[in-house]
C-alpha cells in the first residue's frame, strides 16, 4: 500500500498527536508499506521550533523508509485564540500545494489528522484527484474544544465553523477517532455510522512496563526517594486544568510522606508556575527524552490526571495509555458517565472536576494504602496489555484499510511485525 499522512504534528514531537502519528507512520513503513508524510517542523509542546529545524522552509528527509516533507509554520510565542487560528491556518496554507503534489504519486490512501480542520479540504481534494481513499482521523474535536474553553466565543461563528467541519467530515471515506464517546459524537456531525470506526491511541507495552522498585529512579530524577510521588506528566495547557494539582498540593502541604511533580511544557506553564509560587512539596520537571519515559512514569507512585469538565468526551488524554501501561494507579477528575471515568474504573480513583477537596482526599487515601495502589496498578497494566497494544491497533487499522478497497490486496503488509522503536 502507498499511503500519505497529512498532519500538523509528527515525530520527533514526544507527546500527544505527534507521538502517535509518528509511531503510525514508522510502523506502516516497517510492515512494508510506502509512507509519505506532509507535516510541519516540530514545535509541540514547547510552542517553539525544535533545534535543527526551520520554520520558513520546505524540507524533505527520509527516515527509516518514511519520506517526511516539512512545510513552513508560524508558531506564536503566546498562543491566544486568534493566534492559534492563524497558526493552524499557516500550516493548512503552506501544506496545500505539497499534499496536492502528492496526488501525482498515485497513493492508495491519504490520511489527514485533525487537528487541524484547515487540512481537510486539501487532503480530500488530493485523494479525489488520484482516486485514493480519504481517511480522517480525529485526535480531538478542536472546534468544540475551542468554544468550550472560550478560545472562540461568538455563537454565529461557532455555528458557521461547525457547519463547515461537518460538511468536510461527511465527505471522507472513513472517519476514525479515539474513544467510543467520540465515535458517538461523529453521528451528531452527520457522519454515517458505517463510515466511522474506533481507533484508540495505543502504547508499546514492551517499552512502558512496571518497575516495582522505583526508589533509584526517583533519585536519578532528583526526587525524594523516601516519599510517595504524585506525578502529572504531559502537555501543560489550558484544557488540562492543572490548577487542581497545585491547589491539592497546598491542601496536603502537611503530608510529610507525599511529594507532587509536574513534568512537561506548554502554553500555560509560566502562568501556572506564577500561580504556584514557591512550594516545598512541588517539583517542576522539563519534558523528558523518549528513552527516559518509562523511567519517569515508574518514578510515580500515583499518576494525576485532572481534566476540565467542559472538554469531557471532546478529547481523551493521550498520556493515559502510558500511565496505564506503567502499572500505577491514577487519580483523575471526570464525571461518572464520561469515557475517562469508565476506562479508569478499578484502576484508580475518579472525582468530579473542580472538586479540589475530593481530589486531595483521593490522593491522600492512596498514599496511605500501598496495597490498594498495587492492586489498582495491576489492573491498569492488564488493561493496557489486553486492549491498548500497539500491534493490535495497527492491525485493526490495516484491516479497515483493506475493507476500503478496491485495491484490497495492497493493504496487507508483507513485513512481519517486530519490536521496534521510533528513532
Amino acid at each position: 500500500m502507498k499511503v500519505v499522512i497529512h498532519t500538523l504534528n509528527f515525530w520527533p514531537e514526544p507527546v500527544s498527536t505527534g507521538k502517535y502519528t509518528g509511531e503510525l507512520g514508522f510502523a506502516l513503513a516497517e510492515r512494508g508499506h510506502s509512507v509519505g508524510v506532509v507535516t510541519s517542523p516540530p514545535y509541540y509542546p514547547n510552542w517553539k521550533i525544535f533545534d535543527g529545524f526551520q520554520a520558513i522552509r520546505f524540507e524533505t528527509q527520509v527516515i527509516d523508509g518514511v519520506e517526511i516533507t516539512r512545510c513552513p509554520l508560524w508558531v506564536p510565542v503566546r498562543p491566544t485564540g486568534v493566534k492559534r487560528i492563524l497558526h493552524l491556518a499557516s500550516f493548512g496554507l503552506s501544506s496545500l500545494p505539497v499534499i496536492i503534489k502528492k496526488a501525482w504519486e498515485r497513493p492508495d490512501l491519504i490520511i489527514v489528522i485533525e487537528p487541524t480542520l484547515f487540512c481537510l479540504p486539501g487532503a480530500w481534494l488530493a485523494a479525489r484527484l488520484c482516486g485514493a481513499k480519504a481517511w480522517l482521523h480525529i485526535q480531538d474535536f478542536e472546534v468544540d474544544v475551542a468554544f468550550e474553553l472560550g478560545i472562540l466565543k461568538r455563537k454565529w461563528l461557532q455555528r458557521l465553523v461547525s457547519t463547515i467541519e461537518g460538511f468536510w467530515m461527511r465527505r471522507f471515506d472513513r472517519v476514525s477517532t479515539i474513544t467510543p464517546r467520540m465515535v458517538e459524537r461523529l453521528k451528531d456531525k452527520g457522519v454515517k455510522p458505517g463510515n466511522s470506526i474506533l481507533l484508540p491511541n495505543w502504547v508499546d507495552c514492551t517499552a512502558i512496563f512496571p518497575i516495582l522498585d522505583n526508589g533509584p529512579l526517583k533519585e536519578v530524577l532528583g526526587l525524594p526517594s523516601h516519599k510517595c510521588i504524585a506525578l502529572y506528566s504531559g502537555n501543560i495547557g489550558e484544557k488540562q486544568g492543572l490548577e487542581m494539582i497545585i491547589d491539592a498540593a497546598r491542601q496536603l502541604s502537611h503530608a510529610a510522606d507525599l511529594h507532587f511533580v509536574i513534568c512537561g511544557h506548554g502554553a500555560a506553564l509560566e502562568r501556572l508556575k506564577d500561580y504556584a509560587g514557591q512550594m516545598e512539596n512541588l517539583t517542576w520537571l522539563p519534558v523528558q527524552p523518549v528513552e527516559k519515559l518509562n523511567q519517569l512514569l515508574n518514578a510515580a507512585d500515583i499518576h494525576l490526571l485532572p481534566q476540565r469538565a467542559d472538554v469531557a468526551d471532546l478529547v481523551m488524554p493521550s498520556k493515559l495509555t502510558g500511565m496505564l501501561a506503567s502499572g500505577r494507579p491514577t487519580v483523575a477528575t471526570a464525571y461518572p458517565d464520561t469515557q475517562l471515568a469508565k476506562v479508569l474504573d478499578g484502576k484508580g480513583k475518579v472525582v468530579p472536576p473542580g472538586d479540589v477537596r475530593r481530589f486531595a482526599e483521593a490522593i491522600s487515601t492512596l498514599v496511605a494504602d500501598p496495597d490498594q495502589r498495587y492492586l489498582y496498578g495491576k489492573v491498569a497494566r492488564r488493561y493496557a496489555v489486553e486492549h491498548l497494544g500497539m500491534e493490535q491497533i495497527i492491525d485493526r487499522f490495516l484491516r479497515e484499510a483493506e475493507r476500503l478497497g478496491p485495491n484490497a490486496s495492497k493493504f496487507r503488509g508483507h513485513a512481519e511485525w517486530t519490536d521496534r522503536r521510533v528513532p
